[in-house]
């Protein structure tokens, strides 16, 4: 069961895509797709207080982000409407993970959220039920909510608990945010990648298709993914980015690289985890 830390945040965790195929376009417009999902112990913390007034109140949150769009108040807002609960609700959110940088903080945010305030509110809702109300979301929000890496297809939804290797990570945030619906309305986007299986992606298919578009569309994303390139550390894109990373034998030989990052580009190491770490 998800639970809240010493201090009593509870924590959203970024996640890495270390594979995106995109196999077709569906009529509604969204995209088919396979991806492995890995959590990393780089988190978003979020404090909640219940307000016996039934309001929602967001007393800290993204810069730049109104209430009323950020996801954390929307996913407590969809609880209430999910279940008719009328409890309110103060929540303040220390925010680390970079936006649009494709580490699924918003959703993420989202998910806890909702598994707080099931705790909070006493509702009482299993997994299930909070993940159908996270896929209103955001496609990928059920796979914070179940808190296991996984490989997903669908556009995101169709999950399967996988166990892989936990590596050490080094983040690289370059300076810009992508914009998500451009590279995937980019005509030069491949959508027709063949589909594979599990077996393909641990012998080494580890391919993201939004790469190239990335690549092209954002300089600086590309001087990062080369930089990466060039100490050996095996960059890949997670999601659309903007953060690429690479992957590293031990704690050690991550801060190494760490240390030398390019200038104009910040970054971070990180532990993959296949257990979320809002489970503990």
């Amino acid at each position: 069961m998800p639970r809240p830390a010493a201090d009593g945040a509870w924590l959203a965790p970024a996640k890495l895509n270390l594979m995106l195929r995109i196999l077709g376009r569906r009529d509604d417009g969204y995209h088919r797709l396979q991806t492995v999902f890995q959590f990393i112990d780089r988190v978003d913390r979020l404090y909640l207080e219940p307000r016996a007034d039934g309001r929602i109140v967001r007393v800290a949150g993204p810069p730049g982000v109104p209430p009323e769009q950020d996801l954390v108040v929307r996913a407590a807002d969809a609880l209430r409407r999910a279940t008719g609960c009328d409890a309110g609700v103060e929540i303040r959110m220390q925010k680390v993970l970079p936006m649009g940088g494709g580490l699924g903080g918003g959703s993420s945010d989202a998910a806890t959220t909702l598994h707080a305030l099931n705790r909070l509110w006493g509702l009482g809702l299993d997994v299930d039920t909070l993940a159908h109300i996270g896929l209103s979301l955001g496609a990928d929000v059920p796979v914070f909510i179940r808190g296991q890496a996984c490989w997903a297809e669908g556009v995101g939804e169709d999950i399967t608990p996988v166990s892989l290797q936990e590596p050490w990570y080094l983040v690289l945030r370059p300076p810009v945010e992508v914009s998500t619906a451009a590279v995937f309305n980019d005509p030069e986007l491949t959508r027709d990648s063949v589909a594979i299986t599990m077996r393909d992606f641990v012998a080494g298919d580890h391919r993201n298709d939004c790469l190239a578009v990335v690549y092209r569309r954002y300089p600086n994303v590309a001087a990062c993914f080369d930089w990466l390139d060039s100490i050996g550390g095996a960059p890949r894109l997670t999601g659309t980015g903007a953060c690429v990373f690479g992957t590293f034998g031990s704690e050690p030989a991550a801060r190494q690289a760490a240390a030398r990052l390019p200038a104009g580009c910040t970054g971070f190491v990180a532990r993959g985890c296949n257990r979320s770490p809002l489970f503990g």
